[in-house]
């Protein structure tokens, strides 16, 4: 399991946030080589990281719906 240095993550809420303390995520793109995700409610919390490729390919599913609930 591999440990990132997330101390320069540039944490970025979506404009979607409405701020009552929803399900709201974090994503920082501001590092070499990952993009790291955090619950906003959890800042000092976990991190999921990503390479380039893999969230791009997540992107690419959220575009084409293939994550709706049915």
């Amino acid at each position: 399991m591999s440990h990132y240095d997330l101390s320069h993550a540039v944490w970025r809420k979506s404009s979607m946030s409405n701020g009552q303390g929803g399900a709201c995520v974090e994503v920082a793109r501001n590092l070499p080589d990952i993009i790291a995700v955090r619950d906003s409610k959890n800042p000092g919390g976990p991190a999921l990281v990503f390479t380039h490729a893999e969230w791009a390919a997540f992107l690419d599913g959220v575009s084409h719906r293939e994550f709706d609930l049915p």
